[in-house]
């Protein structure tokens, strides 16, 4: 849970919420919903992507069911606190694809009084902490972990298993290249996805020796 007003209005600091979770969990939509409440109570509202992230538009945060609002998107988390100047509320989608900057950002612009809203996957396809995401939760003051179900069991999914055969980190796709999975469905696919790789491995091992044998 968050607050939305302090104890002590004399206090003028700000503060962080956190939204993380895996693929389809709803990251972006909680995102939204909170920056929108924030927009019809008519306080000021800037929202930031990185620029990178163009799968739904090249401007708006747009969620997995369309849902959407206006964003401006950045090419560095450098570029957040001058385009941010005067706001009260600061949204940003896709944290993880931002530089380790974006954590001492994030905090200047909470000393400063704004409400910060960071929404991120909190692990990798590898199923590691992304990014600046473990930072910037240990120094939130409300993280929110969010939930997707998972596509082969149908209970809560908090990994993000990668079907592409890529191995960059950053990849971005949607359920042609990523689906929600459950600790034991994730663990059970990626044992498969090594035993593959071994065979495959064996397969290219063998062959070499036989173009060898036979030059």
């Amino acid at each position: 849970m968050f607050l939305e007003n302090t104890v002590n209005q004399k206090e003028q600091f700000g503060w962080i919420e956190v939204i993380c979770g895996s693929m389809f969990s709803g990251k972006t939509e909680e995102l939204i919903r909170r920056l929108k409440r924030a927009q019809f109570a008519k306080q000021k509202v800037e929202i930031f992507k990185p620029a990178v992230d163009t799968r739904y538009d090249e401007e708006m945060v747009v969620s997995h069911d369309a849902n959407e609002i206006r964003s401006t998107p950045v090419p560095a988390a450098a570029n957040i606190p001058i385009l941010a100047d005067g706001c009260d509320v600061v949204g940003i989608d896709e944290a993880q694809f931002f530089d380790d900057e974006i954590v001492r950002i994030c905090n200047d612009l909470a000393n400063k009084g704004i409400r910060v809203i960071v929404a991120g996957l909190d692990m990798d396809f590898k199923g590691n902490p992304f990014g600046p995401m473990p930072n910037l939760m240990a120094t939130a003051e409300y993280v929110t972990k969010v939930h997707a179900v998972c596509t082969k069991t149908g209970n809560l999914a908090q990994y993000s298993y990668r079907k592409a055969t890529s191995d960059d980190l950053v990849l971005l796709g949607e359920v042609d290249e990523y689906e929600p999975l459950s600790r034991a469905a994730y663990y059970k696919s990626m044992q498969r996805d090594k035993v593959r790789q071994m065979k495959v491995n064996d397969a290219e091992e063998i062959d070499s020796k036989d173009k060898n044998g036979n030059a």
